[in-house]
């Protein structure tokens, strides 16, 4: 697997993995409504840089594939725009293979080239157990929770979490 800068031609291996996490309801707040340019845009949009991680096996059937991915933003402009913000949707096919602490470890080594002195996540479903283990074993620091911020498909209202980690 490699990662790599993403370019808008990922986009169509991109959506259906998008497609895939909203309709869960239970790791993102866009609902199953939002629109392919919604997707677009949030993706590749005015100051995003996306990543997305793809099979490079010279042997595999899915060589090229995408497997996961990744933005980084500003979570603020101005004076907060030394700290970091990023989202991550790794293809259900592909979970539990290690390529969403992977996609983690190289957001923050980005992070830190770009320029940033910090990184948080501002909604973590708290719920969504596998983010939850994973943001606080990269040193992610729980903040707060939000309680009942998230509308879970199944599970009604849950509570969101704010991370943070000095880079």
């Amino acid at each position: 697997m490699i990662i790599r800068r993403a370019t808008t031609e990922d986009f169509s291996q991109m959506l259906p993995i998008f497609r895939e996490v909203i309709e869960g309801g239970d790791a993102y707040d866009f609902e199953e409504t939002a629109s392919d340019q919604d997707a677009f845009d949030y993706w590749f949009g005015k100051g995003v840089t996306s990543f997305v991680a793809v099979d490079d096996d010279p042997v595999s059937a899915n060589q090229g594939k995408v497997l996961g991915f990744y933005k980084i933003i500003q979570n603020h402009r101005g004076r907060g725009s030394h700290v970091a913000n990023a989202s991550f949707m790794v293809s259900r096919e592909t979970r539990g293979r290690g390529i969403g602490r992977k996609l983690g470890e190289d957001c923050l080594r980005q992070a830190k080239e770009m320029g940033f002195k910090a990184m948080q996540f501002n909604f973590v479903i708290s719920t969504n157990e596998p983010a939850m283990k994973l943001w606080k074993s990269l040193g992610y620091k729980e903040l707060c929770r939000l309680p009942g911020a998230f509308n879970h498909k199944k599970l009604g209202f849950v509570d969101a979490v704010i991370f943070f980690q000095e880079l």
